[in-house]
């Protein structure tokens, strides 16, 4: 799980699995947390190029990490996102705390 998380300057990449149910959803929040907590991050970018289905456990993970750090002032960001992720992000309702980026757009 570790090879998913990223600094990149005070950004935390998270590579998002090809499924997001509710088993890997407890492991990403886990860890991310960690690196939150341990880690100079501001803000969070959520890497979906190699996912293809995600239930509400997934919408969870996001809405938990946005929670953390948003206290800091963070952003949170979705880039990779197909079709189908971009349905789901629009219709839970996350794209008030996400923001989507599209592939030619800089975060």
């Amino acid at each position: 799980m570790e090879e998913r998380f990223h600094i990149i300057e005070n950004y935390l990449m998270i590579r998002m699995p090809e499924e997001i149910d509710h088993h890997q959803a407890a492991a990403l929040s886990r860890t991310a947390d960690q690196y939150i907590l341990q880690e100079p991050v501001k803000h969070i970018v959520f890497d979906f190029e190699d996912t293809r289905f995600m239930d509400s456990s997934g919408v969870g993970v996001v809405i938990g990490r946005y929670k953390k750090i948003a206290c800091f002032g963070g952003r949170v960001y979705a880039v990779n996102a197909d079709s189908q992720i971009q349905r789901i992000i629009r219709v839970s309702g996350l794209k008030k705390v996400l923001n989507v980026v599209e592939e030619d757009t800089d975060v």
